[in-house]
């Protein structure tokens, strides 16, 4: 039988968390699930015959607001003229049928709702004020309930990053901690390593992270799917291993092997992170303050005691001068301190892609030769994650100052990483997606006889990008040359790989537009 619509009743009018507010009278209504997905919007679909709500009532109004039990949400409403729907019925797609936990009968109640009154902080941001601590607690409430549309999401993070003080960074940070879930370890040091990107191939934190816990120390990195690069951490580990794990898998693992490295978007930790970073992908987006917070907010979330922090600095990275490292780790430090994050951060050189593999399939296959100690592993890649992994190790009080790099090294060469990362897979289960290269090949050759001169980091990634990574697993960019090597004319300095046509014909056209690599 479905749910007795007055357990879901609502008066005319009422006030509801975050600050919506309903304009006329709440009416009961049928779910009916939809075979429909809007992605990350919350849509529902009303009938133009509607008995409840006359579409007539929406002018004016962009949302409705429909709630199941103490759950509510804002949708943006789509009228129905082919029968879709019933007249007492209100059709939910995705996600709005999962967010709202109803099964199909069970009656909702809808009313047409104003917007957010948190929206008036997106026109205080826009007019260049500072928003309060309470402001931001109340806007991440509201993100990390998807009350927000993507627009007005938008809106506020163009407005953010016009404007933004060290202390709203602060308050963001502490607000999207609390609107979401916390890990605790009952450990007294939980570490983490982090990198703030940029850097094409810079995956050391599946070489890092088996180093650790074959240590002894424990590291529940939870990592974020690709932002505006080829692969992220999550997407690169996706190849191995599963990554998609609950709280209860992911601390199932962390016992059992030291570590784990899952996405944290199935954890719930920092919703409202997520729900900003789905918007900033699309509009590559990135602003130091929204780093910071998105970081931290992360670590936090995660029960990390302790973060080491690479910060890359390089002429075609995101970080492109040392000033700028400086000013950016003065903001970490900020935050972290008074997020009770020890944190140590390092500002690296970064003057041209890490390893050879860009995008996730060819970016663990890099991974994988500096864990079993090839002969053809990428050097840069390896050294990197030994000085990484030893400023990590440096974090146990048992282990000798200055210590830690020589430790590090010695459990990668004595082939105790490897055997932990072989754990960490088993424990995880193994990867749901493909992991056999793209098809599509390309060799992009030398114009000119010479020697490489520098090879842009940003041109690199937006190649890879556009040959489907990291969407596409099996898409990216090989590359055969490195800075300072001799070439002649003709021969290739890179491959592109790809699966799909259209796809890899754009990485294709623009790699012969630029290609990224200097010739001198």
């Amino acid at each position: 039988m479905p749910d007795d619509p007055a357990a879901n009743g609502l008066p005319p009018t009422v006030d509801v968390e975050g600050g919506s507010q309903h304009v006329g009278p709440a009416a009961p209504l049928m779910a009916k699930p939809l075979e429909l997905n809007t992605f990350r919007e919350n849509v529902v679909i009303l009938p133009r015959g509607s008995e409840a709500i006359r579409p007539e009532r929406l002018a004016g109004l962009r949302k409705v607001e429909v709630r199941a039990g103490q759950i509510s949400l804002l949708a943006t409403p789509i009228i129905s003229e082919d029968g879709l729907v019933g007249p007492g019925e209100l059709g939910l797609p995705q996600p709005a049928f999962r967010r709202l936990g109803v099964k199909a009968g069970d009656f909702v109640v809808v009313a047409p709702a104003r917007a957010p009154r948190t929206l008036a902080a997106v026109r205080a941001k826009a007019a260049g004020e500072s928003l309060s601590v309470e402001d931001y607690a109340a806007v991440t409430r509201d993100l990390a309930a998807h009350r927000w549309s993507d627009m007005e999401i938008a809106a506020f993070l163009m407005a953010c990053a016009a404007f933004m003080t060290p202390e709203e960074t602060l308050w963001l940070t502490q607000g999207m901690v609390k609107a979401g879930r916390t890990l605790s370890w009952n450990r007294g040091i939980v570490v983490d390593k982090h990198c703030i990107g940029g850097v094409p191939g810079n995956r050391t934190t599946l070489i890092v992270a088996p180093i650790v816990a074959a240590h002894g120390l424990i590291m529940p990195k939870t990592s974020s799917r690709a932002i505006t690069s080829p692969a992220g951490t999550a997407d690169t580990m996706e190849v191995l291993a599963k990554v998609d794990l609950s709280e209860a898998e992911m601390r199932e693992v962390v016992e059992t092997c030291g570590a784990c490295v899952a996405w944290g978007g199935r954890v719930e930790l920092s919703p409202a992170d997520d729900v900003l970073i789905s918007v900033e992908r699309p509009l590559s987006m990135d602003t130091p303050e929204q780093m910071v917070a998105s970081i931290i907010s992360k670590k936090v979330a995660a029960g990390s005691t302790h973060l080491v922090l690479d910060v890359p600095v390089g002429p075609t990275t995101k970080v492109r001068d040392r000033r700028q490292a400086l000013k950016l780790k003065k903001l970490f430090e900020y935050v972290a301190d008074r997020m009770g994050l020890t944190m140590q951060v390092l500002i690296t050189d970064a003057l041209e892609p890490i390893g050879r593999g860009v995008g996730p399939v060819l970016e663990a296959r890099d991974v994988m030769a500096v864990l079993e100690n090839r002969p053809d592993a990428p050097v840069d890649l390896r050294e990197k994650s030994i000085r990484l992994a030893g400023q990590v190790l440096e974090f146990d009080p048992a282990l000798r100052g200055g210590a830690g790099e020589k430790r590090a090294r010695e459990l990668l060469e004595s082939g105790a990483a490897a055997a932990k990362m072989d754990q960490i897979r088993k424990a995880q289960g193994p990867s749901p997606i493909a992991n056999a290269l793209g098809d599509l090949v390309h060799e992009v050759r030398a114009e000119a006889s010479g020697h490489v001169e520098a090879i842009d980091c940003l041109r690199i990634a937006h190649v890879a990008r556009l040959a489907g990574a990291p969407t596409d697993p099996g898409a990216g960019i090989e590359i055969l040359r490195r800075t300072g090597d001799a070439v002649a004319a003709g021969q290739p300095i890179y491959r592109i790989y790809g699966s799909e046509r259209s796809d890899f014909g754009f990485a294709v056209e623009a790699s012969g537009e630029n290609s990224g690599v200097r010739i001198a």
